[in-house]
């Protein structure tokens, strides 16, 4: 006899949903040894926490060293990270 399985919609649609790509930004405002500390930590708290929501691909982590709000940044560095992370597959 023949085995038939049942596939509910939900587990249909959990196949065909595709994983969302998923990026961190850290950042430190000063170069100090201490905000460098932190900056890893942000760094591997953003990897971990993505990485383990199965519905989520990793896509990267963005960091500032040391930039200060004296600074001035360009609203392109983020739009470029962006557009980085959303084309790369």
């Amino acid at each position: 006899m023949r085995k038939v399985t049942k596939i509910s919609s939900d587990m249909a649609f959990a196949a065909m949903k595709p994983k969302l790509r998923v990026a961190a930004y850290a950042r430190v405002s000063t170069d100090s040894d201490e905000q460098l500390v932190s900056l890893e930590t942000q760094k591997t708290h953003y990897e971990s926490y993505i990485k383990a929501n199965p519905e989520w691909e990793f896509a990267g982590i963005y960091y500032d060293e040391g930039i200060t709000g004296k600074k001035k940044r360009s609203g392109r560095d983020c739009y470029g990270s962006y557009q980085t992370v959303k084309t790369r597959r």
